[in-house]
């Protein structure tokens, strides 16, 4: 793995981190993680060679090519799946199954139909605190539904929801059991730009409200520039890994205007561009 030094691009004056992502210790660590699958004609591997650190309340965008195996990497952080190979470890701790400590935001939503959006995020809430009286349960839920927006459609059912209304359901869902880790898996592919930009900022404050850490996939390059402490930056399958990393320099809190109105933002989309499409292009791109 490489990592840009973004002080050769950029000034270093503006480069500011994640005040958390600075002086803490590493928190989740990927350890020489690969991925081999079994096939008919024999192995397949996904992913090798991936190393990976990431500290408490970092906000990291994973991003790369389609099958270049970055759900399969978050899906082992989650615990979904197991490398072939090599350690994800969450404070020392190696990630053998899902826990209340890491939730996944998919971008499907992944609600359950029959339930309204109230009753989406108590069900997880009551599965993490089945101590707690019920009345505080639904406090929780209410305040986390309130903190995206649903307070008026908490008793709404997903057909009955607008896609950005649906994905505020997963995220409060998810946040609800307090998870040391949110893991994105494209989460706002699939809606409009307004609805888009309208969630990256929801996000962005409950991240710093929460001091949550964050992993997110993106295929969107310059949400990950606004979103993101770092980029983490995907080569082709199969066996991929982490090409590249860099540091996303912008003074927090990010006006989205002022940052792409700034010179060095266009530097740094530029170089991801270059990374993915002619340094890392797909082969019939190249053909």
């Amino acid at each position: 793995m490489t990592a840009l030094n973004t002080n050769t691009l950029l000034n270093s004056q503006t480069q500011i981190q994640s005040p958390k992502a600075k002086t803490s210790e590493p928190f989740l660590v990927i350890e020489d993680v690969a991925k081999v699958y079994p096939t008919p004609n024999g192995p397949y591997t996904v992913l090798t060679g991936v190393n990976l650190t990431v500290n408490e309340g970092e906000f990291v965008c994973l991003i790369g090519h389609s099958g270049c195996g970055k759900s399969t990497l978050l899906n082992m952080v989650a615990g979904f799946s197991q490398p072939s190979h090599g350690n994800v470890l969450l404070k020392n701790q190696r990630v053998t199954e899902p826990g209340p400590d890491r939730m996944m935001v998919f971008q499907n939503y992944a609600l359950l139909p029959w339930l309204s959006a109230f009753e989406n995020v108590y069900l997880g809430v009551d599965s993490v605190y089945p101590n707690k009286t019920q009345a505080e349960k639904r406090a929780i839920v209410r305040e986390h539904l309130e903190m995206v927006g649903l307070t008026e459609a908490m008793d709404k059912k997903p057909s009955q929801l607008s896609g950005g209304m649906k994905q505020r359901v997963a995220i409060a869902r998810a946040l609800s059991i307090r998870p040391e880790i949110l893991i994105l898996d494209e989460p706002f592919g699939a809606l409009d730009a307004i609805t888009k930009e309208e969630l990256q900022e929801e996000l962005l404050k409950i991240w710093r409200e929460h001091q949550v850490t964050v992993l997110m996939i993106t295929h969107d390059i310059d949400e990950a520039l606004f979103l993101a402490d770092r980029l983490v930056m995907m080569t082709n399958g199969s066996a991929a890994h982490i090409g590249e990393v860099i540091d996303i320099p912008f003074k927090r809190p990010r006006n989205r205007a002022r940052i792409m109105e700034d010179p060095k933002y266009y530097e740094l989309r530029n170089y991801a561009l270059d990374f993915l499409y002619r340094r890392f292009a797909h082969d019939d791109a190249a053909a």
